[in-house]
């Protein structure tokens, strides 16, 4: 008899090391497989004796409970990885996931920060000490590079190039891509390296963020350095690290990057993914639309001066006179 606990341990190592998923993704697939065997026996659960009408009663029994379609569309995705890493690996001789359909998740629209918002939260670290100079540095990167909490977590000194403003980062799948650090970060990141180094206390560390005792920043520490300066900048919650992420991508297209760029610059491997920016911005893409369409001036001036009531063969007959 398979267990079910046993190999989603060794399919889980197989993400983390073998695919490079992120530590937030092993942890979330963990619990949605244990919660799968706790359902289905516990230790005895067999994955070779779960039908696809079980698995069908599983995603029911979520979405009865009132889990999100992202949370649902999460536990399938941990449940079929499972099932074709046993399936590959010659441990189960089908894959019971493969008509399991779940509603697709709504898309919600990224928030981003004007201008205005973004300067009063880029100045909430006032000090010069410690914590205001490094969680001023932590939100400058955030911002000017547009990375991700994680790979802001895990950047290590040799990632980063001063002198060109250029720092590689290790995203998803452990795959690399350049980000770029503008003039604030960069002088943020040369307030901070006297101070980073005074805390190591004679320890190497390569991590370029540390807490107060020399340890690296982790995930949750960037999130508490984000809702202290939130709540010092009298700026209202909800705002949270991927918010940043958002706004670089949003200012980016608004000054007029192109969308393959700003993906590249952000990691996506689909270009979709980035596309879902195209909508944050509608009076900037009338405001474009206004400004490169043959016809959108005739818009306009419809527009001011109210619908035009003339009769068509009116406007007809005119263009006939004034016309050579």
């Amino acid at each position: 008899m398979l267990s079910l606990v046993k190999h989603a341990a060794e399919y889980l190592r197989h993400l983390e090391h073998a695919r490079g998923a992120s530590e937030l993704t092993v942890s979330a697939y963990a619990r949605d497989l244990a919660q799968l065997s706790q359902v289905h026996g516990g230790q005895a659960c067999d994955p070779t004796r779960l039908t696809t009408a079980n698995l069908k009663a599983h995603v029911v029994a979520l979405l009865g409970r009132g889990l999100g379609r992202a949370s649902v569309a999460r536990h399938v995705s941990s449940i079929r990885g499972l099932y074709r890493w046993l399936l590959a690996s010659g441990k189960v001789t089908a894959d019971p996931t493969t008509a399991i359909r779940v509603p697709r998740p709504r898309r919600a629209l990224p928030r981003a920060l004007s201008n205005t918002d973004l300067q009063r939260l880029l100045a909430a670290p006032v000090g010069e000490n410690f914590v205001d100079t490094r969680d001023r540095a932590v939100l400058e990167v955030l911002y000017s590079s547009g990375m991700r909490v994680a790979e802001l977590a895990g950047l290590e000194l040799e990632a980063i190039d001063s002198s060109g403003g250029i720092v590689r980062v290790l995203g998803k799948g452990r795959k690399e891509r350049l980000c770029f650090l503008g003039s604030h970060a960069l002088e943020a990141l040369e307030a901070w390296w006297p101070l980073r180094k005074s805390m190591c206390r004679g320890r190497e560390r390569q991590r370029v963020f540390l807490n107060r005792l020399g340890t690296p920043l982790t995930d949750r520490s960037v999130r508490r350095i984000l809702e202290r300066c939130i709540r010092r900048a009298g700026m209202p919650r909800g705002i949270s690290p991927h918010t940043l992420r958002h706004t670089f991508a949003t200012h980016l297209l608004l000054a007029g990057a192109g969308l393959k760029e700003v993906q590249e610059m952000l990691g996506h491997r689909q270009l979709s993914s980035t596309q879902i920016y195209t909508h944050v911005t509608p009076s900037h893409l009338k405001t474009v639309y206004e400004a490169a369409h043959p016809r959108a001036k005739l818009s306009r001036k419809l527009l001011r001066g109210g619908a035009d009531t003339t009769p068509a063969s009116s406007r007809r007959n005119a263009r006939t006179k004034s016309a050579p």
